[in-house]
C-alpha cells in the first residue's frame, strides 16, 4: 500500500509566515480523484459562487431520510485529493451514510491553495477571499440538493483546513454543530469568535509539532496564534463549559509513528444546549502525524456523540 509522505514547506525569506506542509506519494504528486471506480458513481460535482466542489452522496442516501453532512478541508498548499488521502474519510461516507464534500481553496500567486481563516493563517498575499462565506454558501447548497440535517453539520480540518473550521464555528454556528481540527487552531483575540450558539469542538494536536505549536506561537510578520490548550480553554469559556477536566477516557492510539496509545484525552463537559470541548493531545506527535485507521473512527464517533 502506498502511504503519503509529508514534509514541512519551507517558505522564501520574502514570505511572510510558513504555517502548513506540502504533499508527495512517493513516486510522484498526489493528485489524483480520491475515488476508486468502484464509488465514481457516488460522486457529484456542484457549484457555488463560481467554485466547484465534489460530494460523496452514499449509496443509502434516501430524500425522505435527512443526512449528516461532513465538510472537510486540506491545509495550506494542499487540495482535497490529497486530504481524502490522508484522512480517509470516504469509506465512512458509505458505511455511516453521510454526505460528505471536499471543496478546494483558492490558489495564492505561488499557486498554493489556501483558507483564509484567520489573521495568522493563511491568506500569506491579502487576497481578501471571503471562504467563511463561501463555506456558509456550501452548505445551502449542498441542502439545496439533498435532504441534510440541519442538526448533525460538521467540518473537520488539517493545519489551514483545522483553522477555518473553528472560523466557521466562530461565524456560522447556526449552521454547525461541530468541528474537529488536527494541528489548527483559533484566533488569537478571543473578541474575533462570537458564535451565535454552542458548538461541540474537538482539538486534536502534536505536543511535538514543529509548525503550529502546541503551545502556540508566532509566525514571521508578527502573527501570533494561540496554543491547543488556550483554543481549548477560549471554546470552554464560549461553551459554558463547566472548568473540571475529565481525563478518565483511556488513551488512544492514532499515530502509527508514536509507539503506543500516544493521544491523551482531556473531556470539557456541562456545556451549554449539551456541547462539549475535548481536546487530544498526540504526546511525541508531529504537524502530520501518521494516521492510522482509527483516528476517522474516532473523530466521526465524537462527531455521532454530540449530535
Amino acid at each position: 500500500m502506498r502511504r503519503l509522505t509529508w514534509a514541512v514547506l519551507t517558505l522564501v525569506a520574502l514570505l511572510p509566515v510558513a504555517v502548513a506542509c506540502t504533499s508527495d506519494e512517493a513516486g510522484g504528486s498526489a493528485t489524483s480523484d480520491p475515488t476508486t471506480s468502484s464509488t465514481d458513481t457516488n460522486t457529484v460535482t456542484l457549484e457555488v459562487d463560481g467554485r466547484p466542489f465534489r460530494l460523496y452522496v452514499p449509496s443509502s442516501y434516501n430524500a425522505s431520510n435527512p443526512a449528516p453532512l461532513v465538510v472537510a478541508l486540506h491545509g495550506y498548499t494542499s487540495n482535497s485529493a490529497e486530504l481524502q488521502s490522508y484522512f480517509k474519510l470516504e469509506p465512512h461516507a458509505e458505511q455511516r451514510g453521510f454526505l460528505y464534500a471536499l471543496p478546494d481553496g483558492t490558489t495564492d500567486r505561488r499557486g498554493d491553495q489556501f483558507w483564509n481563516a484567520t489573521n495568522a493563517c493563511c491568506d500569506l498575499y491579502r487576497s481578501g477571499v471571503d471562504d467563511s462565506t463561501y463555506l456558509s454558501h456550501l452548505i445551502e447548497r449542498v441542502k439545496e440538493s439533498y435532504s441534510v440535517d440541519a442538526d448533525r453539520v460538521f467540518f473537520v480540518g488539517h493545519s489551514n483546513g483545522g483553522y477555518m473550521s473553528h472560523r466557521m464555528a466562530c461565524d456560522h454556528a447556526d449552521q454547525i454543530t461541530a468541528i474537529a481540527s488536527l494541528a489548527g487552531v483559533l484566533w488569537a483575540d478571543p473578541s474575533l469568535c462570537r458564535p451565535s450558539r454552542p458548538v461541540s469542538v474537538l482539538q486534536i494536536h502534536g505536543t511535538a509539532d514543529e509548525t503550529v505549536n502546541y503551545r502556540g506561537g508566532v509566525f514571521s510578520g508578527g502573527r501570533v496564534y494561540p496554543g491547543a490548550e488556550n483554543t481549548v480553554a477560549q471554546w470552554r469559556e464560549l461553551n459554558g463549559c463547566s472548568e473540571a477536566a475529565d481525563t478518565s477516557t483511556p488513551p488512544m492510539d492514532l499515530d502509527d509513528a508514536v509507539s503506543g496509545a500516544e493521544t491523551v484525552v482531556t473531556v470539557y463537559r456541562g456545556c451549554r444546549d449539551g456541547s462539549r470541548v475535548e481536546l487530544w493531545s498526540l504526546q511525541g506527535s508531529y504537524h502530520v502525524p501518521q494516521l492510522n485507521d482509527a483516528f476517522a473512527t474516532a473523530v466521526l464517533d465524537f462527531f455521532e456523540s454530540v449530535a
